[in-house]
């Protein structure tokens, strides 16, 4: 059972649970931007087809119920780019339709399309997207024409819906789109997942603001009161991407919240030096009712063309850790152990 070789690699997350719980409890495996290798403006992909750039991460999202990441560019072959790559901070990545499958035998099954690469293709990348995800068997939302996805395993129903803060995405600062989607999912699942692109960019910006973001002439969001208003809504787990950095944690009303996992995958083209290469994989167990009970912050750091690779001094969750205490001023209702371990605030 996925379950049980889950709470295996959480062996030390598992006293914070009863133990007439702890079998029924249900795990989400969560992470950043991935972008497996690109093959515009010129070719740059990584050795043997990619095989090898999921190898140290792929258990966690096997054993866990639910796995779930942000697609950073589309997956097609040819097509016109909309974007001026000669500009600064204009970039456009298309992953080669061979790849594909390297997504579906790592363990995702959702991954969000409501970010600012989806469309780097035009309407045919997104198309195309869509069909190759399809054909691997793999959810995807965030855009007007997918709002939302139910995925059903072992019985249970998972919601998620994605934001983004592009024209095309189903946006995270349109209040009236986000109530609506969540009000007309909510029902449809036991379990209810939001996940969401936005902030500003790169480690300037790791800081959690308290307030709206502008980044690039565009509204970034307010993402603290977005997050907390999804879980008013009814959302069991709010996690973000955005930034190419991580930013802290919190859980909220029983419900935790990833403010952003950062870059995860992101073979070439991205930034990675320091901090932006810290590539966390964040393992939650939650209750069949959605309440957060324990996980840990997993520390991988990528290095150009490999993929995330293992952390062994679990850097990125100390680091995480920080941002948390800065951010929230130690007010984030977690606490955090220096391998990673969640566990839930006592007061």
């Amino acid at each position: 059972m996925k379950r049980l070789l889950t709470v295996c690699l959480l062996t030390l997350c598992c006293a914070a649970a009863p133990a007439q719980e702890t079998d029924s409890l249900l795990t989400v495996a969560m992470c950043g931007d991935i972008m497996m290798g690109t093959t515009y403006p010129t070719v740059r992909l990584p050795a043997n087809d990619g095989a090898d750039i999921f190898a140290d991460v792929k258990q966690l999202f096997l054993d866990a119920d639910l796995s779930a990441g942000n697609l950073e560019g589309v997956i097609c072959e040819g097509g016109a780019c909309t974007k001026d790559t000669g500009k600064a901070n204009n970039y456009a990545f298309r992953m080669p339709e061979s790849y594909a499958h390297l997504l579906k035998e790592a363990g995702f099954d959702y991954l969000n399309l409501a970010n600012n690469h989806t469309n780097d293709f035009g309407t045919y990348g997104l198309l195309r997207t869509q069909e190759v995800l399809d054909s691997q068997g793999i959810r995807y939302s965030g855009l007007p024409d997918c709002e939302s996805a139910v995925i059903e395993k072992d019985g249970i129903r998972y919601g998620v819906c994605s934001f983004g803060h592009n024209a095309y995405t189903l946006k995270h600062t349109d209040t009236a789109s986000v109530t609506r989607i969540l009000t007309d999912l909510r029902p449809q699942c036991d379990i209810l997942v939001v996940t969401f692109h936005g902030g500003a960019e790169g480690a300037k910006f790791s800081h959690l603001p308290d307030g709206p973001e502008t980044y690039l002439g565009e509204n970034r969001g307010d993402l603290r009161a977005f997050a907390h208003r999804c879980v008013d809504l009814g959302a069991d787990l709010v996690f973000g991407h955005g930034p190419h950095v991580t930013r802290a944690v919190e859980c909220y009303r029983d419900r935790l919240i990833a403010y952003s996992l950062g870059n995860f995958c992101t073979t070439f083209g991205v930034n990675l030096a320091g901090v932006n290469g810290y590539a966390p994989v964040l393992v939650a167990r939650i209750t069949r009712d959605g309440r957060f009970v324990d996980g840990r912050i997993h520390s991988f750091i990528q290095t150009q063309g490999t993929g995330p690779r293992l952390d062994p001094t679990d850097r990125v969750a100390q680091h995480m850790r920080s941002l948390s205490e800065a951010d929230f001023r130690g007010q984030y209702g977690l606490d955090i152990s220096d391998d990673g371990t969640l566990t839930r605030k006592t007061q």
